[in-house]
């Protein structure tokens, strides 16, 4: 019940979007710090690649790149305006996945209770 591909793939997800808050947070932490190159966490196209190849979600993990968005002349290329809205849009998905997850332990806390 806990390894099914459904309540896999959702703790994958959960696992690459807390990772991509992390590393948003840090992006805008170091806006103005020279030389920052902003970090960018993908984990979506090898979950999806995974599930549609028939594999298992948990052999996925977020991976974290550079960003090669262009530079300021400090260096730093950290987008507030970018950041802020990939802050709001990862913090929207990580409460739908985990209400998903919620809803799915609920009905089997239902099936327990015998309701």
């Amino acid at each position: 019940m806990f390894d099914d591909l459904s309540t896999s793939a959702l703790r994958v997800a959960v696992t690459g979007l807390s990772a991509r808050q992390n590393a948003i947070a840090n992006n805008i932490a170091n806006v103005e710090t020279p030389g920052f190159r902003a970090r960018k966490v993908k984990f979506e196209e090898a979950l999806s690649g995974a599930i549609t190849r028939g594999q298992s979600p948990l052999g996925v993990s977020p991976s974290t790149s550079e960003s090669l968005e262009p530079t300021r002349l400090n260096g730093n290329n950290v987008n507030l305006d970018e950041e802020t809205l990939s802050h709001i849009d990862t913090t929207m998905r990580y409460q739908l996945t985990l209400r998903a997850i919620d809803s799915k332990y609920g009905l089997l806390r239902d099936a327990i209770k015998g309701a």
